[in-house]
């Protein structure tokens, strides 16, 4: 049955839902809890708590995307019972004292159960109050999400330990996405999850709709700097139960590709030492090296150039001579890009055309680089370089092994290794 075909016991221009928002808004919880407990009935009873059928008012600036199918236009209520309500704010006392007046755990009239409200806010005694009372740990929600799906926040690990043990399935994709639980895990860069859904027997290697296994969803997964070291644990999580690291989703895309599109100089690191293909390309024929290009125009400085480093270290393929000329144009404002990926060319045709390339602004900043840049124009790089490229061509894939073994001062391993050194010879 969907939202539209309820009757609420309570709709939304009644005076104890008006009441009720005005708590809710005020996170006045005591008088939530006083209404839900004791004026609401039946126990059960279906509460409208918000409602965007335009036909109510034709004269509503509508969203962008709803006429496109206008024959098809169906308004959508937020209805749901004074269980989801207590139990969606963590109100315990309150969860027992409706149960305990029978209501029913898996009533969902606004597509999502108690239990369900329960995981999303993280509400552990809340959660295995309803388990107790035989709510379904696998209750499907109107988008076809399970509980373990909505536990989606670090607060949520208690709730996922009381429906694996009131036997959820781990295995369950869901949702548009087809998501089993672990891709959730992997996607919000739950280590604790994960390692929790692995120990109960998840599959590693599941897929979902898109094709993404959960390293692939985890590489694919924007975060703020702040995630990052937490997202790096999943995934060498992930690799030592087994993941495998080339696992290629719809696109062709591996987690590697992802985690430079992204900037990732560890994880692209833990990818490449487990075996990922620095050379791998997805179906539009771009590398993970062309990815990690392209992230200098809105990733700072030095993420990229370390990524850039790690791919060349690991044998990535380098960019086609006669298209360097387009990457520096694009990747101009980051100069160190620019001199790790040029010298990891023996030798490599400068035009003196190059400077239309770089904007005034760019090369006023960064003067010294792209003055020693352009000099090569008109001289051939230095013996010590020419070393360099040829221990680089012997050692191939395993630079970023071999070269820390030689019995070389530091400074001269970091050489070997292209780490820039602000202008070029």
């Amino acid at each position: 049955m969907s939202s539209s075909d309820y009757l609420p016991d309570y709709p939304l221009n009644s005076d104890l839902v008006k009441r009720l928002k005005s708590a809710l808004d005020a996170r006045d919880q005591g008088t939530v809890q006083d209404l839900i407990c004791t004026e609401v009935r039946p126990v059960d009873a279906v509460i409208e708590l918000a409602n965007d059928d335009w036909m109510k008012d034709p004269a509503a600036r509508l969203p962008p995307g709803v006429l496109l199918g206008l024959w098809t236009l169906e308004y959508k209520r937020e209805l749901t019972t004074p269980l989801c309500i207590a139990a969606a704010h963590g109100h315990t006392a309150c969860v027992r004292h409706l149960l305990g007046r029978g209501a029913a755990p898996d009533a969902s009239p606004g597509g999502r159960g108690a239990l369900h409200e329960a995981c999303l806010g993280g509400h552990t005694a809340c959660a295995r109050l309803l388990l107790r009372h035989r709510a379904d740990p696998d209750l499907l929600s109107a988008e076809g999400l399970a509980p373990l799906h909505l536990c989606r926040t670090a607060a949520s690990l208690g709730c996922a330990q009381a429906l694996l043990e009131h036997g959820a399935s781990v295995q369950l994709a869901g949702g548009p996405g087809q998501d089993t639980p672990l891709h959730v895990a992997a996607q919000r860069g739950l280590d604790e999850h994960a390692r929790l859904y692995l120990g109960r027997g998840a599959r590693v290697d599941a897929r979902n709709r898109r094709g993404e296994t959960a390293l692939s969803t985890a590489c694919g997964a924007a975060r703020r700097p702040d995630e990052h070291a937490r997202c790096l644990r999943l995934c060498a999580l992930l690799l030592r139960r087994g993941a495998a690291a080339d696992a290629r989703d719809e696109d062709e895309r591996s987690p590697l590709h992802k985690a430079c599109g992204h900037a990732r100089p560890g994880l692209a690191r833990l990818l490449l030492r487990h075996g990922a293909d620095a050379g791998a390309l997805d179906y539009g024929g771009a590398s993970p090296l062309a990815r990690a290009l392209q992230t200098v125009a809105c990733v700072p400085e030095p993420a990229p150039r370390r990524t850039v480093q790690a791919l060349l270290n690991h044998g990535s393929p380098r960019v086609w001579p006669d298209a360097f000329p387009k990457v520096l144009r694009t990747c101009a404002p980051a100069p160190t890009v620019i001199e790790v990926l040029f010298n990891s060319y023996s030798q490599l045709h400068v035009s003196e055309s190059w400077r239309e390339l770089i904007p005034e602004e760019i090369f006023q900043m960064h003067e010294p680089f792209y003055q020693s840049l352009l000099a090569l124009a008109h001289t051939p790089r230095c013996l010590q370089h020419l070393c360099r490229c040829a221990i680089r061509k012997s050692f191939g894939k395993k630079c970023f092994y071999l070269v820390p073994l030689l019995p070389l001062p530091k400074s001269l391993q970091n050489y070997l290794l292209l780490e820039p050194e602000g202008v070029l010879h």
